[in-house]
C-alpha cells in the first residue's frame, strides 16, 4: 500500500516579483532573515511579492538534515506550510538547542535524532514525529537540495529575485531595504 502525501510550498504572497530565501534554520543569520519576512510581505504587499522559503541544509550544522526533515514533514500536516511555519519559527526563535558549540562540540554531543525531534515538537507544539518517517519524504528535501545547486547557492542564508542571486541582500539589512531591493530590482 501506497501512503499518499503533499509538501505544501513554503511559499507566501501572490505578487509577480519573486523573492527567495535559502535558509538553514540553526544558521544565526539565516535565523535573522526568517523573522523579517512577514514584515517583508507586509512593506512590501502580498500583492506586489512572492516570498519563497527554499531549505539550504548545511552539513556543518551537524543537525540540519534532521531540522530540514521535520520542516518538510510539518508542511505535510494539516495547516501544510503554515505548520511548517510554526516549526521554522521554533528552530529560529530556539536555534542554540539544535545547534552544536563552534560545529563540533557542546550539550548536543549526547541528543539523539528523536530527542531533537521531541524538543523541536515541545517547542512547536507541532507532532512531526508520524510526518518525519515518511519513507519517501525525501523526494521533497532532494528538490531543495537540487534547486539550490541548480543556482550555485552553497551558505545561508542566500536570497534570488526574479531568479537571479542577489550578493548584496544581507540577512543584516533593513527590511525596508529589501523592500527597495525587490520592487526596483
Amino acid at each position: 500500500m501506497t501512503t499518499s502525501w503533499h509538501a505544501d510550498p513554503l511559499t507566501w504572497g501572490n505578487g509577480p516579483r519573486i523573492f527567495e530565501a535559502f535558509l538553514e534554520l540553526t544558521d544565526p543569520y539565516s535565523a535573522k532573515a526568517f523573522n523579517k519576512l512577514d514584515a517583508l510581505l507586509d512593506q512590501a504587499g502580498v500583492d506586489r511579492i512572492t516570498v519563497k522559503i527554499r531549505l539550504q541544509s548545511q552539513p556543518w550544522h551537524m543537525y540540519s538534515g534532521v531540522i530540514t526533515r521535520c520542516v518538510i514533514a510539518a508542511s505535510t500536516l494539516e495547516g501544510g506550510k503554515e505548520t511548517a511555519k510554526k516549526v521554522m519559527a521554533a528552530v529560529a526563535a530556539h536555534r542554540e538547542e539544535f545547534e552544536f558549540d563552534k560545529h563540533a562540540g557542546g550539550p548536543n554531543m549526547d541528543v539523539t535524532p528523536n530527542q531533537i525531534i521531541e524538543r523541536l515538537e515541545g517547542y512547536s507544539g507541532v507532532k512531526l514525529k508520524e510526518a518525519f518517517a515518511i519513507p519517501d519524504l525525501d523526494r521533497e528535501i532532494k528538490w531543495h537540495c537540487k534547486y539550490a545547486r541548480q543556482n550555485g547557492i552553497h551558505v545561508s542564508p542566500t536570497f534570488m529575485i526574479d531568479g537571479l542571486v542577489q550578493t548584496d541582500v544581507s540577512s543584516g539589512d533593513e527590511v525596508a531595504a529589501w523592500v527597495r531591493k525587490v520592487l526596483s530590482t
